[in-house]
C-alpha cells in the first residue's frame, strides 16, 4: 500500500514540476516586447440562444500600463484594465487579483504567478502550446470551470467555459509588438493614470 501511495505521490509531483518546466518552455516560445497590440475576435456562447454572440475589435497590452480592449462590432465600447482596476463606460469596478494575473500572463507570457490561483496542466509541442488552468479561488470557481490558453510564438486563443454552461471563445490575429504607445492609444489609458 505504501509503495502505491508513494508512486502516486511521486507522479502528480512530477507532473507539477514538469508543468512548471512546460510553462518556462512555453514562455521562452513567445515574443516579448513592451507592448502587445492586435485583433480579437469574440464569440459568447450562451445555453439560452442558438447563434454565437460575435464581436471583433482592437487590443493593446502595455507591461506597465495595463489594457486596452475596443470592440468596434457589433458595438463600439471601450474596456480599460491595470492589475487593479476594470474601467468600462458604466464606471469603474475591482478586479480580483486571480483575474488580473492571467491577463497579463495571458499578453505578456510571465506565468509564474498563475500557479497560486489556478491549477495548471500544460503542454509544448513542437508548432503549439496549451496551457488549461482550473480556478482555486472559491469566487472564481463559482463562475468559471476552465480556461484554456493556445498558441505558437504569440498567444492565439483563449476559451472560457463557465460554470453554467455559456462559453466564450476569443481568437487573436495581427498581433504586432512595440515599444511606444501611439497618441490615440496614450489617450485611451490616461482614465487608468493616478
Amino acid at each position: 500500500m505504501f509503495i502505491k501511495v508513494l508512486l502516486l505521490y511521486l507522479s502528480v509531483v512530477g507532473q507539477i514540476f514538469s508543468d512548471e518546466n512546460t510553462l518556462n518552455q512555453i514562455s521562452t516560445r513567445l515574443v516579448k516586447s513592451l507592448i502587445v497590440q492586435g485583433d480579437f475576435k469574440q464569440e459568447k456562447k450562451l445555453k439560452m440562444l442558438n447563434k454565437p454572440l460575435i464581436s471583433t475589435g482592437k487590443f493593446t497590452y502595455h507591461q506597465h500600463k495595463g489594457a486596452i480592449w475596443k470592440t468596434l462590432t457589433p458595438v463600439s465600447t471601450l474596456v480599460l484594465m491595470n492589475e487593479s482596476t476594470l474601467l468600462t463606460e458604466q464606471g469603474e469596478q475591482a478586479i480580483p487579483e486571480a483575474f488580473a494575473n492571467v491577463f497579463k500572463a495571458m499578453l505578456s507570457g510571465d506565468f509564474k504567478n498563475l500557479e497560486s490561483h489556478f491549477f495548471v496542466m500544460a503542454t509544448n509541442h513542437e508548432t503549439s502550446w496549451q496551457i488549461e488552468l482550473k480556478p482555486k479561488d472559491e469566487l472564481l470557481q463559482r463562475i468559471i470551470s476552465t480556461l484554456t490558453l493556445t498558441g505558437d510564438t504569440e498567444l492565439r486563443s483563449l476559451d472560457i467555459a463557465e460554470v453554467g454552461g455559456n462559453s466564450t471563445f476569443i481568437s487573436f490575429d495581427k498581433t504586432t509588438h512595440s515599444s511606444q504607445l501611439s497618441l490615440e492609444q496614450e489617450g485611451d489609458f490616461e482614465p487608468l493614470q493616478p
